[in-house]
């Protein structure tokens, strides 16, 4: 197995010498080759020969059986040991959507492979997933017990119960987007790899679950059915979840019937849709992206007016603004990783932008390179926030196997170092000030998911198509300024006023004790002078 692990670092290195043989830009192949090794450190189950992350063990090998099926391997979502379909589903169809659009990118730097094995490692996982044309498991682990461990994945603990969604139970959202996945990879395996066999494959399972979206009543969101889910991937919506899938399956079939059912749930559901930032929850701005390059008549114009709206930081009912450094920042969706709504949106707008090449003006190719540049390093922090490619990188992702801690109380301290690096992995980013404390218990900041790095995989291949300047972090030689958060500097200023307090107490007490004893050598002085003088008059008389 070493052998095999030295052998596939060894095939690495020759890929990065071939990037730079054929005049691909090595620092974007080199973040492209990151990304996925980051997938490749998110596998569960048993582990191919080709494993490239040595710290990784075969894991979750027992999941699924609490029904009598298996769900090993597919991806961890983040930090911890939990399986969900919902943003497994939005990652598959990111990742396989950039790969159709940018392929080229993915030839020029020898990675071809590497993102047909990413994405199958996930499609592949999603079919196991669905054994019955009505039946979908959406959740693998409890997180009530899994984020009480911190540990490496030899440990995970159990019980690792199942959860699925079914005819009784429906999740509208869960099945329509795990067809949009399974659709859009069959489009990559079967326009870009030329793998008729496992495109057909998946293209029937992505019929039956659209199918299983359609018809299983009422349409609701999957966590009403499956609570376990709410505190982690609560969509709330299904509405257009059902219209993206119905799109992908006619790009994938070429049958129009899915187009205008896909057209009609549109009219139908117009008024009730969201037209926020784009994300695994709620794809509404991919769908009129997409819709725009399936029928331009009917959605070009509104998924212009849909990037204008978001993108317009300039009006006072604007969710979004630009911090001070640049950063495209949205309240209610940057808390908690504020670099997904550049990244979400960067990608749309440049799926758009090579669509529409004359639609566009100047400003949305701008944004996507400052949103970029922002994350590559361009940024007071002198950070990009990708692990693994420069020494201000983040140090401390919130990731369990990667750390080597086996302490959940003792998480930030405990290795002091991280003892594996997690390459290629987006960690949530700054806060709205462009501060970065790079803290592991800190999930707003450094929490890293599978979703993270969909966009931005997807524009770093973007990024080599247009040819793009080296990134920031190329030429940083400064140190990234190390930050002490508000809630430190409050313990410390409670600190130092409690012991000015105590200090000024005892200088109180001893001022007193100090003056008692003052008056009473007074008094024990006056009382002497007193018996004296009354010594002296008794005599006189």
């Amino acid at each position: 197995m070493l052998l095999i692990k030295l052998t596939c670092l060894l095939f690495t290195s020759v890929v990065i010498a071939q990037q730079i043989e054929n005049d691909v830009n090595p620092h974007y192949a080199k973040l492209l080759n990151h990304s996925m090794l980051f997938y490749e450190a998110q596998r569960s189950g048993r582990l191919p020969e080709t494993n490239r992350i040595p710290w990784r063990s075969d894991s979750a090998l027992t999941d699924g059986q609490d029904n009598n099926i298996s769900l090993s391997e597919g991806y961890f979502d983040a930090g911890n040991y939990l399986k969900f379909t919902v943003p497994l589903s939005y990652t598959l169809t990111m990742l396989s959507w950039g790969g159709i659009e940018w392929i080229e990118s993915y030839k020029q730097a020898n990675l071809m492979t590497d993102l047909r094995d990413s994405i199958k490692w996930g499609t592949d996982w999603i079919i196991k997933a669905h054994p019955e044309p009505n039946v979908l498991f959406v959740q693998v682990g409890d997180g009530k017990v899994d984020n009480m461990y911190w540990g490496p994945d030899t440990g995970i603990p159990l019980p690792r119960p199942s959860f699925m969604i079914n005819s009784s139970s429906p999740g509208t959202d869960a099945a329509a987007l795990a067809s949009a996945a399974l659709s859009s990879a069959s489009y990559l395996f079967r326009n870009r790899f030329n793998d008729t066999e496992y495109a057909d494959t998946l293209l029937s399972h992505a019929y039956d679950l659209l199918t299983f979206a359609e018809t299983a009543k009422p349409w609701r969101a999957y966590s009403v059915s499956v609570p376990a889910a709410v505190d982690y991937y609560n969509t709330n919506t299904f509405q257009s979840q059902l219209i993206y899938g119905n799109m992908w399956l006619y790009k994938a079939t070429e049958n129009v019937t899915y187009l205008e059912r896909a057209n009609a749930h549109y009219d139908a559901f117009n008024s009730t849709l969201v037209y926020g930032v784009m994300d695994w929850s709620d794809p509404t701005g991919a769908m009129l992206i997409l819709g725009a390059t399936l029928d331009a008549d009917k959605y070009q114009a509104r998924a212009m007016r849909y990037l204008d709206t978001v993108l317009d930081t300039t009006q006072n009912s604007s969710i979004c603004k630009y911090t001070d450094g640049g950063l495209f920042y949205c309240k209610g969706y940057s808390t908690s990783n504020s670099v997904m709504p550049p990244l979400n949106m960067g990608f749309l707008v440049a799926i758009m932008k090579k669509a529409f090449p004359n639609l566009l003006n100047g400003s949305y190719t701008s944004f996507i390179q400052r949103q970029i540049d922002y994350i590559l390093g361009a940024n007071k922090m002198f950070s990009p926030y990708v692990c693994g490619i420069h020494k201000n990188s983040p140090h401390n992702p919130h990731h369990a196997g990667a750390s080597g801690g086996t302490n959940l109380k003792k998480i930030n301290s405990e290795p002091k170092h991280m003892a594996h690096v997690l390459y290629g992995a987006i960690v949530g980013g700054p806060d709205d000030q462009d501060n970065f404390y790079d803290i592991r218990n800190d999930y707003l900041q450094t929490e890293v998911a599978i979703d993270y790095n969909a966009p931005f995989q997807s524009l770093m291949a973007y990024q080599i198509s247009i040819q793009a300047a080296d990134p920031p972090y190329v030429t940083i030689t400064e140190d990234r300024p190390v930050l002490i958060p508000e809630d430190v500097k409050f313990e410390g200023w409670k600190i130092a006023v409690i012991v000015v307090s105590i200090v000024f107490a005892i200088l109180v007490v001893g001022f007193v004790i100090y003056w008692r004893k003052q008056n009473q050598k007074k008094k024990n002085a006056n009382d002497t002078l007193f018996e004296k003088v009354e010594v002296v008059a008794a005599a006189k008389r």
